[in-house]
């Protein structure tokens, strides 16, 4: 069985690096884009399970990207959970009605993003058996 595939779009590096980490250790394959643009042609090229989007990027924002994610057929079924350093209060309500899934405002605990993957990810994609915390 293959393992679910993560697209990580954010482009704080330390950040990545952590969210990769966090997700190899629960079986979790990633992939990474670090701008708006690349996000698109990165998705299109991965077809990943699920995105893990940040709204503060350049060359579009997580708006941006998650309006042309819904609005390219191919990518429009792909769940995404927003993970942002922006405010929650003026954010989070136009997140869920553009389409993402969940909401979370950084620093946000393992254990609360991985039970949002796990929810939010396709049951095709997560297979049978749970991953471990």
């Amino acid at each position: 069985m293959e393992k679910p595939k993560i697209m990580i779009v954010e482009d704080d590096n330390d950040i990545t690096r952590a969210l990769k980490i966090r997700l190899k250790a629960n079986h979790y394959n990633t992939v990474d884009a670090g701008d708006g643009f690349s996000a698109i042609s990165m998705a299109q090229k991965e077809q990943p399970d699920l995105i893990i989007l940040d709204l503060g990027l350049p060359c579009g924002d997580g708006f941006f990207v998650l309006a042309r994610l819904k609005d390219i057929h191919a990518l429009s079924n792909i769940p995404v959970i927003v993970l942002t350093g922006d405010d929650q209060q003026c954010n989070e309500r136009r997140v869920l009605q553009a389409g993402a899934a969940a909401f979370f405002q950084k620093p946000v605990s393992n254990d609360q993003l991985l039970h949002a993957i796990r929810a939010t990810l396709p049951a095709s994609s997560s297979g049978s058996a749970t991953p471990p915390l």
